[in-house]
C-alpha cells in the first residue's frame, strides 16, 4: 500500500467505528486523486514539489501562520517556493507567510478565528473534526491549544493538496486531512470532541439531518462550533433563493439567528448559544493578488449594499455553540 493510503489518522480512534468502511471510502478516493490526469496533477505536482522542504521555523499563534523564515532559504529558492505556492490559487483562506512569502488570501480568515477563539472549550488532548477545512488555516492555529488530533473533512482536490503541501513543509503530527465530505462524518459515530462546522450548513438540502449527524459523530458532552452565512432579523425564517445566493449557487437554506438556534435545539443539541453575529463587508472578504477572481463586492447591488446583486437582504454572518448533551 503507498504512503497515500495509509490512514494514521485511525489509530486516535475507538475500536467501535467500522474502520473497513472508512478505508473502503478513503482507498477509492485515494485511487480516485492519484489519476495521471491535468485536473489533479495541476495540484499534485507542486504538492510533491512542496513536499520537499521542510521548515525550521513556525508560529500558528499569531494572526499569520507563519511556515519557514525567508532566512531559510536562499532568493532562487523562495521564488520557486512562490511558483509553486502559486499553483493553488486562488487561495481562500488566510494569511500565511512561507518561508519569507506573504500569502494574502481571499478571506480574512483571522478575524473569523479571533471571534470564535473566545468560546472555544479546551482543545488539549481532544480529538477535532474541522468540517470543509479548505487550506487548513483554521486548523494550524488550533496547534498551539494542543490537540491530540484535528481530522480535516475536504472534498476539493485543489484544496487537499494545498495542505498536504503547507504540512509537509510545518510538519504538525497532530494535523492530518482526508477527501471526505460532510456526509462522510456518519461513519465516525461518538468520535469528536469538538466539531467545527464552518460555512457548510446552507449549502445542504436538510440542515436538521446535517445537525442530527454532528450529534452521532460527537461523544457525549462534545461541543459544536458552527458560522453560517445568514440573513438579518430576529424571525425564526430562512430564506430560500430561487437559483443563487450572491452568485452562489448550491444555496439552499439561508437562516437568521434564532432559525439556527430553532435547527440545533430540533435536532438534540442543548446549551446553545449564539455568540456573534455581525454583516458581511468588503474589508474581511476581497479580491487580493492570490485571489483575482469576483469577491464580495462584485455579490452585491452596486446602487444598495443592504442588497444582493439578486434583490435578496446581505449577508451577515452567525456563530454559535451547543453541546451534545
Amino acid at each position: 500500500m503507498t504512503d497515500s493510503f495509509q490512514m494514521h489518522y485511525l489509530n486516535y480512534f475507538h475500536s467501535e467505528i467500522d474502520f473497513g468502511a472508512i478505508a473502503e471510502v478513503h482507498q477509492r478516493l485515494q485511487r480516485w486523486v492519484n489519476q495521471q490526469k491535468k485536473g489533479f496533477l495541476r495540484y499534485r505536482v507542486p504538492y510533491e514539489q512542496l513536499s520537499t522542504y521542510r521548515a525550521a521555523h513556525t508560529e500558528c499563534g499569531a494572526d499569520t501562520v507563519t511556515i519557514g523564515l525567508a532566512e531559510e532559504v536562499t532568493a532562487q529558492t523562495q521564488q520557486e517556493i512562490k511558483e509553486q505556492l502559486r499553483c493553488f490559487m486562488p487561495w481562500r483562506k488566510g494569511p500565511f507567510s512561507v518561508f519569507g512569502i506573504d500569502v494574502d488570501a481571499e478571506w480574512r480568515s483571522e478575524r473569523k478565528w479571533n471571534r470564535l477563539r473566545k468560546r472555544l472549550p479546551d482543545l488539549s488532548g481532544k480529538i477535532v473534526a474541522d468540517i470543509g477545512c479548505n487550506n487548513g488555516y483554521y486548523m494550524f492555529r488550533m496547534v498551539p491549544l494542543k490537540p491530540r488530533l484535528v481530522l480535516g473533512f475536504e472534498p476539493s482536490v485543489q484544496h487537499y493538496y494545498c495542505f498536504k503541501a503547507l504540512n509537509a513543509m510545518a510538519g504538525f503530527e497532530n494535523l492530518d486531512i482526508d477527501l471526505l465530505g460532510v456526509e462522510h462524518i456518519s461513519l465516525f459515530p461518538q468520535s469528536f470532541d469538538v466539531i467545527f462546522l464552518m460555512g457548510i450548513i446552507y449549502h445542504r438540502i436538510s440542515p436538521i439531518e446535517l445537525l442530527k449527524d454532528m450529534v452521532a459523530a460527537l461523544k457525549p458532552g462534545g461541543t459544536l462550533l458552527i458560522e453560517s452565512q445568514a440573513i438579518p432579523g430576529s424571525e425564526p425564517i430562512a430564506l430560500f433563493p430561487e437559483h443563487t445566493y450572491a452568485k452562489v449557487p448550491g444555496t439552499y437554506f439561508v437562516p437568521t439567528g434564532k432559525t439556527l438556534e430553532n435547527w440545533l435545539l430540533r435536532a438534540g443539541f442543548s446549551e446553545i448559544e449564539l455568540f456573534c453575529s455581525h454583516p458581511m463587508s468588503s474589508e474581511e472578504q476581497r479580491r487580493t493578488d492570490w485571489m483575482e477572481f469576483e469577491s464580495y463586492l462584485d455579490y452585491i447591488d452596486p446602487e444598495d449594499a443592504s442588497r444582493t446583486v439578486e434583490g435578496y437582504p446581505a449577508p451577515w454572518r452567525i456563530f454559535l455553540s451547543a453541546r451534545k448533551p
